[in-house]
């Protein structure tokens, strides 16, 4: 009993770490280029999404924007209004990989994203990175905690990634004109991913918490950065994640 809770509290742990990376750095500062992130911060992002996720930036990256470019419409990769919410939360994964592997995609909405040496020789090798990961869980906690808290992580983080683009697209709260809604509770999950309609009304916000009773929890992460000069904002306008509550933009592609 003392190994599973330990190892769901490791996993779950795991999942926020790489929610706090994925939001922090693959969405608000290189998708959208809200947040300036300082190159030791940027750096240690960079590593903490290859060690818990495989993921390749410029591929999230790319099909992220094209999710912004043809919103619920025809083109966009993983629309719960084409598809049905069900289907985009138990095939998310299928349908990410599919356009990620779109060379067109890469080329059209990753164009700022060159691939690096350190890319062609570390970060592009996905299995090599969780491989890494996975590792150093065991080394840490032992083989059977480490193993089990690798296998929560990946279902907690598959599972609210997921939740984002079929849930977030579904159902919520719509306090600004789009199809995305905000969810709390998968908030909190996602470090604040869920807070989706508010995303959709203003995606260069750094700032995802828009009225005093939502909670942004990577919001707090990046004030930190700020405060240690390791990260800066990019829009300064309204209130300090750079949108007024009230306000109204057209939805647009960061590219």
């Amino acid at each position: 009993m003392h190994t599973i809770v330990v190892a769901l509290v490791v996993g779950v742990a795991t999942s926020l770490v790489a929610n706090l990376a994925t939001t922090i750095y693959l969405h608000r500062a290189l998708a959208h280029r809200a947040l300036v992130l300082r190159p030791p911060a940027a750096q240690f992002f960079r590593f903490v999404i290859w060690v818990t996720t495989g993921i390749r930036p410029r591929q999230w990256v790319a099909v992220h924007r094209k999710h912004h470019a043809f919103t619920d419409v025809e083109g966009d990769p993983h629309s719960p209004v084409l598809h049905g919410w069900l289907t985009v939360q138990m095939k998310n994964v299928s349908m990410y990989r599919a356009e990620a592997r779109n060379p067109r995609t890469i080329d059209r909405y990753a164009k700022d994203i060159p691939q690096t040496w350190a890319d062609r020789v570390f970060y592009d090798h996905a299995l090599l990175g969780l491989g890494l990961g996975i590792t150093t869980l065991v080394a840490l906690f032992g083989w059977k905690i480490g193993l089990l808290a690798a296998f929560v992580h990946v279902n907690v983080y598959l599972a609210g990634s997921a939740a984002v683009n079929a849930i977030g697209h579904h159902f919520g709260r719509r306090p600004y004109d789009n199809r995305a809604g905000n969810l709390q509770w998968l908030a909190f999950v996602t470090a604040g991913e869920g807070l989706h309609n508010n995303h959709h009304a203003a995606p260069t916000s750094a700032k995802l918490s828009h009225r005093w009773f939502e909670i942004d929890p990577a919001w707090y992460v990046i004030k930190a950065l700020i405060w240690s000069r390791l990260a800066r904002l990019r829009v300064m306008t309204g209130t300090a994640g750079g949108f007024t509550p009230g306000a109204r933009r057209r939805e647009t592609a960061s590219v």
